[in-house]
């Protein structure tokens, strides 16, 4: 996950308050799930604005009134996923205080149930992203961004007060997100291991690459 909130520059989604008949569900999120689901079928360039409209049983007008088009959706729907996780972290960094091996450990496991909750999200970042016009990936890039200053700043602190004793924390950062971020790539949910022991272990291996003994810090 390598960036804050903003639309894309020029673009403005129209409220849902007082537009034309919506599908037979709630407008925007039977938009979004639709988008979700043919956007992950088909890829980007695969799927098509129609696609989508009939997967939400909703007229292409209907559509338009929400989304100037697939870029500014495809946009939206990895924007609200974003939301989601930068609004867990807030959360729970604020539970961890000042501790950095704390705030570390939140941010592993905040990212790994991220990439298990919203895993489709993660694999379109990942895979479709370079496909937007600049306008709606720059945004998406900055929240990537973001991210990896709220591990960088973990990491530096725990340099910085003696917790973590790596010689290289750089790389070990780097490492920690990429171990992080690949989860969505394959875990199975329907599998042995869950996502509580999950996030355990991957904050086990955050600890050993950053040089934390998590022992004697008790």
């Amino acid at each position: 996950m390598d960036a804050t909130s903003g639309k894309a520059a020029g673009k403005t989604v129209k409220a849902a308050d007082s537009g034309p008949p919506g599908p037979r569900g709630n407008g925007r999120n039977a938009i979004m799930n639709a988008a979700r689901d043919v956007f992950a079928e088909r890829g980007y360039f695969g799927a098509s604005i129609r696609d989508i409209a009939k997967r939400a049983d909703m007229s292409l007008s209907a559509l338009y009134y929400y989304y100037s088009g697939k870029a500014e959706l495809f946009h939206a729907l990895i924007e609200d996923s974003l939301h989601d996780y930068f609004r867990h972290c807030e959360k729970e960094l604020a539970q961890a205080g000042d501790d950095p091996a704390a705030r570390l450990a939140a941010l592993v496991r905040v990212t790994v149930d991220y990439r298990v909750r919203r895993r489709v999200e993660s694999l379109l970042t990942l895979q479709e992203l370079r496909y937007l016009e600049p306008e709606y990936r720059n945004p998406i890039i900055e929240r990537r961004h973001a991210v990896s200053g709220l591990f960088q700043k973990a990491i530096d602190d725990g340099m910085a007060g003696g917790v973590f004793r790596t010689p290289h924390p750089d790389d070990a950062r780097r490492a920690v997100m990429a171990m992080c971020n690949a989860v969505a790539q394959w875990y199975d949910p329907s599998g042995d291991l869950g996502t509580t022991e999950l996030c355990d272990r991957y904050v086990r291996l955050a600890f050993a690459l950053v040089g934390h003994d998590e022992a004697a810090a008790r």
